[in-house]
């Protein structure tokens, strides 16, 4: 692999699955975890790794504790191995794949969880989980969230988390583009069509005027095009429904995981002890928002899906505003809550506001240490 300078990988057997991942920093290093989202893995973070090590450092004394930089690929991504994703479980096989990975690679300490769209479900999932270390220290030491899916999950769901439907209909796999996925399956690297992944990238995951350099677009490329894909991973299988628009949650892969079926992080505002909280997010969005583009009940309002029953039996989702809601109970109940919103980016602050973004987020794991 041609890495960036500094960093380097690894995989590492543990007694769930193989986990590739990314490191930079030295070995007794602060840990770091940064998870994925959905259609990626952890090579998304390795243009930052290097720039938030020194963000921290020059907040820090000489000879103060360094970073040391986690990426891991995730189950069905990546160099990891493409194992099921039981999505009856929300994202906890993610969760619990952290788990015994790092226990597998000797971290034994607090760790600060960043996590990117889904990887914001992964980590609370984590942190709800499993708070505590052996010893009975805090197993999590902050957690950052960039542009997180919904404390209530993906679709069909009103601002206080209940369904607009019994059975979820709406939300899951079979929202997928069956484009987007044949061309996935077919390793398509091409710009042929708006759902073609470099397309995809471009027009979703960051602003519309941004891209990255032409051999790191190719680079991103590559890494999604390694995504294993089907009913058990990405995205899923499907289930039947009598309700709009005809289709509800099945059991297996990443978009069923993350339908709010069985995705819910809004249990973290019961969290004790309670890690100090960072939520990044573009303003721009289009993946998560009040009105997501990609959500059903938004198309349904645009008219772009026939037969929606109007904005009282299934409004759009206002997913900020759900992310909102709950922080600002954690912030009530005695946690720390630190809001960045970065205007006029899109669903990754971390490539169209890197600098920003990177400078924000050391502050913070500084700040957080320190307490």
């Amino acid at each position: 692999m041609d890495l960036m300078p500094g960093v380097s990988a690894h995989l590492t057997t543990t007694e769930r699955l193989s986990v590739h991942w990314l490191s930079h920093g030295p070995q007794d290093g602060e840990p770091v975890v940064l998870v994925q989202g959905n259609l990626s893995t952890g090579r998304f973070y390795e243009h930052v790794m290097a720039q938030l090590a020194d963000e921290v450092a020059a907040h820090r004394e000489d000879g103060a504790r360094p970073l040391r930089l986690l990426a891991p690929d995730m189950r069905g991504y990546g160099r990891t191995d493409k194992v099921p994703i039981d999505a009856t479980r929300g994202l906890r096989d993610w969760s619990d794949d952290l788990h015994a990975w790092l226990a597998a690679i000797g971290i034994d300490e607090p760790v600060h969880l960043i996590g990117w769209s889904a990887g914001g479900l992964a980590i609370s999932h984590f942190a709800m989980d499993h708070p505590r270390l052996p010893d009975g220290t805090p197993s999590v030491a902050s957690m950052t969230y960039i542009d997180p899916v919904s404390p209530y999950g993906y679709g069909g769901v009103r601002r206080d988390g209940t369904p607009c439907q019994p059975d979820f209909a709406g939300a899951g796999a079979a929202g997928a583009n069956p484009e987007l996925v044949q061309r996935l399956r077919d390793g398509d690297a091409s710009a042929d069509s708006p759902f073609s992944i470099r397309n995809v990238i471009n027009a979703l995951y960051w602003r519309p005027d941004f891209r990255v350099p032409p051999e790191r677009e190719d680079l991103l490329v590559a890494e999604i095009l390694m995504t294993s894909i089907g009913e058990g991973t990405y995205p899923g299988d499907a289930a039947p429904s009598p309700n709009w628009p005809g289709f509800a949650p099945g059991t297996s892969g990443m978009l069923n995981a993350l339908s709010p079926k069985y995705a819910n992080w809004s249990g973290i505002v019961d969290l004790d002890p309670k890690p100090p909280i960072l939520w990044t997010h573009g303003t721009a969005d289009l993946i998560v928002a009040d009105g997501a583009a990609l959500e059903l009940g938004a198309l349904g309002a645009m008219g772009m899906i026939p037969g929606w029953p109007g904005a009282e039996a299934y409004p759009a989702q206002l997913m900020v505003s759900q992310i909102r809601d709950v922080l600002t109970t954690y912030a009530e109940r005695g946690g720390q809550v630190r809001t960045e919103m970065f205007e006029g980016s899109g669903h990754g602050p971390l490539y169209d506001a890197q600098d920003r973004w990177c400078q924000v987020v050391g502050e913070f794991i500084d700040h957080a240490t320190r307490r």
